[in-house]
């Protein structure tokens, strides 16, 4: 009953869903590096699947190589956890003009460990969770401009 309530509660107040529609008709033209293939890859799925390239709005995207920094260290100097950071520039066209632009930025932690494999595991896990956060982030923000754009 609960449930049937709010269904009937959000389409009376003319709530719409971010991710459906028009809004997400956006291309995303190749982003350089293994990250970069990634990351164009998250943004598409959140666009409902790649576009073609005359689609009206482009979204530009450069991604920088991650940042990484120690976070903690035992009292012999080893590292045990590390910070993997990616930070990304966007540039939003509509037909070729420029509506918006930004960064966002991206982390995650992960447990540093002596063992070659299980080390790269965690590694290539931080960098995963963090292009899919850095892709949620600059999508919302895509979104939002784009929605803000049609209501003028």
């Amino acid at each position: 009953m609960k449930k049937i309530l709010t269904f009937l509660l959000l389409c009376g107040c003319g709530f719409k869903p971010m991710f459906s529609g028009d809004y997400t008709d956006i291309y995303v033209p190749v982003i350089s590096g293994i990250n970069g293939i990634e990351l164009r890859n998250a943004l598409n799925a959140k666009f409902g699947g790649q576009h073609e390239e005359n689609a009206p709005y482009t979204l530009r995207v450069t991604l920088r190589n991650p940042v990484t920094k120690y976070k903690a260290l035992e009292p012999t100097g080893s590292a045990t956890w590390q910070e993997i950071r990616l930070s990304a520039n966007y540039t939003l066209e509509h037909n070729g003009k420029k509506i918006a632009s930004g960064s966002e930025v991206a982390s995650e932690s992960y447990t540093f460990v002596r063992y070659l494999v299980a080390a790269n595991a965690s590694y290539n896990n931080a960098v995963t969770n963090t292009i899919t956060v850095l892709a949620d982030k600059i999508s919302s923000r895509a979104i939002a401009t784009i929605s803000k754009y049609e209501e003028k």
